[in-house]
Order: structure tokens, then sequence, then C-alpha cells
């Protein structure tokens, strides 16, 4: 397998300049391409702007911008052709039917989709492009998010995979998860299912007048070795429209058994928000908001879900029960994490071996993709088999088959 010296973006979103951004960082001679020229110019520019750069003006010039008109007939000059466009079955495989009659032989080629298997993909591709074609999963932004998911399709020749994660890890320095071409493969199978069984259960307690926002986020939070974003926190940060996407995507995906089906749509507060467009960071505010005062200080609101209105923010006293205190406990602080948790552990473990062949690479996609401080497997051990046995009986779930 040849070295990749050389690499092909095909789109300029925030995924295709984040990972044109990353290559030229490391060396690589980058080709970024999309609809039009400009799209891609302004992409490059942007990676050398704000308050933290990504770039350099010299690294910023290894990237070449051109139109997918112009410059697809140059793909066979490239290494590594790497997709990604926005996640649509029907616009991929017509891209990629236009790469296969222009590609270099020794070429790997890699699709950045979150989402979509890589057999439908490549249903109707070549067999010499299928066989040197995978899934790189950037996580976002790709500048600064270690993981990168690699998953093979069923003709994927074993060298494609080790040439594409020696580039990954050794040129680009990230962290290689090897995941199987299942629904949202590891990180996003896991971690979705985590907020989404989280806004439906923290919903409950909400609606309840049990706990507020602000205490669910303190509880999914420090007390887990998780971001200071807790839940909703992070929900805003990643926005109700793609939470309702993945839903969708879960929907048509997932198998007809699989626990995580019960969530796949957002419950109904929650839903309400998305359909008014108040649907995170991105709209001015979702269950957050920041105002700028005229002497320039900042405060946060709060969207009271109970009350259907913003309040002031009131911060929650830090929770000092660790995770293993608060499965033992009850009361709604305590059986909001062991509902929410527990379910998200035994999720987790019956998933080995379907999403990877084994629970290192789950830990390091959680590590890795979400910030955890541990993964899943890391925490079931820290808590011990009793414990984790005698909490979800006391759940009513049936503890995991590999457990």
């Amino acid at each position: 397998m040849q070295p990749i010296n050389t690499i092909a973006i095909l789109g300029a979103g925030t995924m295709g300049a984040g990972i044109a951004g990353l290559a030229a960082r490391a060396g690589l001679r980058v080709l970024l391409l999309d609809l039009e020229r400009d799209t891609c110019e302004k992409a490059r520019t942007a990676l050398c702007g704000g308050r933290n750069p990504v770039l350099t003006e010299d690294q910023a010039a290894q990237i070449e911008c051109d139109s997918f008109a112009d410059g697809l007939p140059r793909l066979g000059e490239y290494d590594w052709i790497c997709e990604a466009i926005y996640e649509d079955l029907a616009a991929k495989q017509k891209l990629f039917q236009q790469v296969a009659e222009v590609r270099a032989a020794h070429s790997l080629v890699s699709t950045n989709t979150s989402g979509i298997p890589l057999r439908d993909i490549c249903a109707d591709l070549p067999q010499a492009l299928r066989e040197h074609m995978a899934v790189t999963h950037f996580f976002n932004p790709a500048h600064l998010m270690r993981l990168v998911e690699l998953v093979p399709g069923p003709d994927t020749k074993p060298e494609v995979i080790r040439g594409l994660a020696d580039c990954l890890g050794n040129q680009l320095g990230k962290g290689v998860v090897y995941a199987k071409d299942t629904v949202n493969f590891i990180g996003n199978r896991i971690g979705c299912f985590w907020i989404l069984c989280g806004l439906h259960q923290a919903e409950q307690a909400l609606m309840a007048g049990d706990l507020t926002l602000e205490q669910v986020d303190a509880l999914m939070s420090a007390p887990l070795g998780f971001p200071p974003t807790g839940l909703y926190g992070l929900v805003d940060l990643i926005g109700l429209d793609v939470m309702h996407h993945v839903g969708e995507n879960l929907e048509q995906n997932l198998p007809a058994d699989d626990p995580g089906r019960p969530y796949i749509t957002l419950p109904p507060a929650t839903r309400a928000l998305y359909d008014r467009g108040q649907i995170g960071r991105k709209s001015g505010g979702g269950f957050y908001k920041l105002l700028r005062h005229e002497d320039g200080s900042k405060t946060r609101q709060v969207f009271d879900l109970r009350a259907d209105e913003w309040r002031d923010e009131a911060p929650a006293t830090p929770e000092d029960r660790d995770f293993a205190t608060l499965i033992a406990d009850n009361d709604p602080a305590a059986n909001l994490v062991a509902t929410v948790m527990l379910r998200t552990l035994a999720y987790a473990a019956d998933l080995v071996p379907d999403i990877a062949d084994d629970i290192v690479n789950i830990d390091r996609a959680m590590r890795w993709g979400f910030n955890w401080q541990q993964g899943p497997f890391e925490m079931l051990d820290k808590l011990g088999l009793a414990t984790v046995e005698q909490a979800m009986s006391a759940q009513g779930l049936a503890m995991p088959r590999m457990l």
C-alpha cells in the first residue's frame, strides 16, 4: 500500500472544510471541491480566521480549491478521496459513480457519513471501487475531536483499512476506532441512546416538578465523569434539528426489537421546542439562552419546560455523590441517574459483538467522541458485577448477555 501524500475532499461544508484543515496541517497536499469554487475558497479563508485559527496562511496554501465540474476529472492524481457532502444516499451514490470513472486504481476512497450504511452507498458501485472503499467518520470539529470511526464494507480489502488507519493515526494524529457497518456505528449508537433516553426520563422528572433543568445537567456531568454541558447543554450544542434527524434515521434502521426504539422520537415538551424552531445555540436559544446587557455583562436564562417560559438560570448545588452512590440511593436525582445510566450501560454491553468485535473500541469511541472520562465497560468494572446486578434488578432490567 502506497503512503498517502495527497487527499481530495469532496464537499466544503463544516466537515469537509474541517478535514481539509486537518490534512493541510499534517502536510498533505489537499484538493477541496464543492459545487462552486467560491464555496471552497470561503471555507479555506475561514480556516485561517477567528480567535483560534485552524491553519496558518502557509498551511492554507496546501489547499487547492475547485468546483466539482472542473476538479473531479483530476481525482486520478490523489491517493485518498474523502467524500463529505450532506447526508443523502442518492446524492452520495451519484457522486461515487463519478468518482469510479476517474480515480486511480491505487487510491483509497472513503465516505464521512455518520449514519448511512456503507453497504447501501456501495450497492451499485463497481467492484474495484467497493474493494477500496470504507467509512471514515470524523467527529466535529475535526481538528479538535480525537475520534475517527473506521468502518469496512463487505468487499473492502484489509490493506485499505490498514492504509487509512496508518494515515489517520500516524499522519493526522487521530484516535482510530474499528467499527462495523451498523446503524450510527459505535459512538453515535450509544451516545444518541444516552441522549434520547435521557431526554425522555428527564422530561418526566421536570414535568412532575421533581428536578429542575439545571439539576439534571448537574447530575449528567461531573458525577458521571461527563463534560460540564450535561444533557440539555449538549443537546443545545448539537441542535434539536440534528437530534430529530437522528431519530428519523434510527426509526428506519434500528432492528425491530432494539431497546432504543421507545426513545427515537423527542418527548412532547421537547418536541414542542423543535416544532417552533427553538432548536439550540444555532437558533439563539434552546434550553438555554445567553443574554448580553448594555453594560457588557452576560447572564443566562433557562427554558422551563413545565411552565413553558423562560426564567433566569438558578445554578444547581453541585452533586457530591458519585455514580455508585447515586444508583444505590432512592430519590428523584438518584432515580434519574440510575434509570438512564443503567439502561445505557446495558445497551452498550448487549451491542457486543454487533457493532464492534471488542469492548476496547467501544470504550475508546465514547471517551474520544463524547469526552466521557470512562467508557461504558470501564464504568461497569468500577461499579463491580455485584453492584451492577443488584442495581439492574431494582430497575427491572435483564443482565446483559456478556455479563
